[in-house]
């Protein structure tokens, strides 16, 4: 196999590929509205007034009609390069298609906003609550998850439709409750929309992640989105950051510095005792990468977790998800096409397995999600401000300087913790209390946010989480060590 003659980069903004699909038949038929327009508005508040919830995807009392057509529309802009064909793969049971994640985040809202709080409320399509349900038994039957590449109908372009009414209706809705709202008579509708914006947010970053599994398994090598040429980067050699611990805070705190919105799983805050430790004040680059695999880093069993050796002989792991040998160079399958892995960039589509595998064949160790926590919090590193839009479809490069980089930006960082419940956790009442709480089981955390993260979504506290095999998210890693 040969790699293609395209050299690209990561990343034009969503907002301005977008201007370059507005005659695209897709887009035209279904994004409603004016993005640019929207994001005048949205693009003016600083790091304090984002934690107000004056952006896209965490709406006040005054701008959620203007914050739904963002959060939305981006998710129309992200579709719109991808032919219904394309939005009806599914090429595992983890993935799922573009029309289904469009349709899921549309009926979310439906659901949850409109058949509560509509007068005379009635479904789109009564169906459409089986088959877009993912995984809310309190509302009802859901279609297999493994099965949903199965449905060529509604298509494409009926899902379109689908988004369209749902979206007038909603809008209505958000018109004629202003008043009530702006007077903060209505906290509970102010906190479903508030988690309908992050819930798309978070479909956002799936849908990225499962269209770049399907094109993943075209000989053609697509091209989901275009890129740019990119000039090759030397990246300087990592360095440690030192934390002396003590018993810190962890958890979302009431009227936190660093985010108004937070999911249920980041509370209650409680205090936990941390050791001194160090972490890397970047992640793991390819080319580090490259020097585990040609020490036999997947052939020496040493290195790994029982489970995760059971992983790499099961299913022949020899390099991270996306990367294949041509016989003279590794490449690697991106969003952007099919090209030669750049040693420069940062690791991405490793498991937790391989991840901890790296950590002790130099030595290290992967940070507890307490340790990252407290570290982030005392760097002063934030979050890019909300824009409606994202950092870019590949992770850069890191570009040098002092403290904790390529913490929200770049790819989500593996954690030694288990996800399980913080002391005192209690699971909301009802269905948007299966929201979290009943996947404590068998996952690990993930810390931070990739490229691929919706600007406004990534904080401090947010606790991500996968299974500790899992590849096709945008996972890197971040070392850890113990000081004396």
């Amino acid at each position: 196999m040969s790699a293609p003659t395209t050299d690209t980069n990561p990343s034009p903004p969503v907002a301005d590929l977008a201007r370059t699909l507005g005659n695209h038949p897709d887009f035209a038929r279904h994004y409603q509205g004016d993005h640019q327009g929207d994001q005048q508005g949205d693009q003016q508040g600083d790091q304090q007034g984002d934690q107000q919830g004056d952006h896209p995807g965490e709406g006040n009392d005054r701008d959620f009609a203007q914050a739904y057509s963002v959060v939305r529309g981006l998710t129309e802009e992200l579709a719109a390069p991808l032919s219904p064909e394309d939005q009806t793969v599914q090429t595992m049971p983890d993935v799922s298609p573009t029309k289904w994640h469009r349709a899921h985040v549309t009926w979310f809202f439906e659901a949850f906003v409109l058949a509560e709080h509509q007068p005379g409320f009635a479904a789109y399509q009564d169906t459409y609550w089986t088959l877009f349900n993912s995984y809310y038994e309190t509302v009802g039957p859901r279609y297999p998850r493994p099965e949903r590449g199965f449905i060529s109908r509604p298509g494409a372009y009926e899902v379109g439709d689908y988004r369209a009414h749902v979206d007038d209706r909603m809008l209505d809705l958000l018109a004629s409750l202003s008043v009530a709202t702006k007077e903060g008579n209505d906290e509970t509708l102010t906190s479903l929309m508030n988690l309908g914006f992050h819930h798309e947010h978070q479909h956002q970053e799936l849908l990225l992640m499962d269209i770049k599994h399907v094109l993943s398994k075209n000989p053609l090598q697509p091209v989901a989105y275009p890129g740019s040429k990119v000039t090759p980067t030397r990246v300087e050699e990592a360095q440690w950051v030192n934390f002396r611990g003590g018993v810190v805070d962890v958890g979302w705190l009431d009227g936190s510095a660093h985010a108004a919105f937070h999911f249920d799983n980041e509370l209650p805050s409680h205090p936990v005792l941390v050791q001194p430790f160090a972490l890397a004040d970047r992640l793991v680059t390819n080319g580090e990468w490259m020097n585990f695999i040609a020490d036999g880093g997947y052939q020496r069993h040493e290195l790994w977790l029982s489970d995760g050796w059971a992983r790499v002989n099961a299913e022949r792991w020899d390099s991270p998800l996306y990367w294949q040998w041509d016989g003279l160079q590794w490449l690697e399958h991106t969003l952007h096409g099919t090209r030669p892995v750049r040693p420069e960039e940062p690791v991405v589509h490793v498991s937790h397995y391989e991840a901890d595998a790296y950590a002790t064949w130099v030595g290290k160790r992967l940070p507890t999600e307490f340790e990252w926590e407290h570290a982030v919090r005392e760097s002063g590193a934030h979050p890019a401000r909300p824009n409606g839009d994202i950092t870019g479809f590949h992770p850069t490069p890191d570009s040098g300087g002092g403290g904790l980089r390529q913490v929200f930006d770049t790819a989500w960082q593996w954690t030694s913790s288990a996800y399980l419940p913080y002391p005192g956790f209690k699971a909301p009442v009802g269905a948007i209390g299966e929201y979290n709480g009943k996947f404590m089981s068998g996952q690990m955390v993930l810390r931070g946010g990739a490229c691929i993260t919706p600007t406004g979504h990534a904080r401090l506290t947010y606790r991500n989480f996968f299974p500790p095999h899992a590849r096709w998210p945008f996972t890197g890693v971040r070392l850890a060590d113990s000081l004396a």
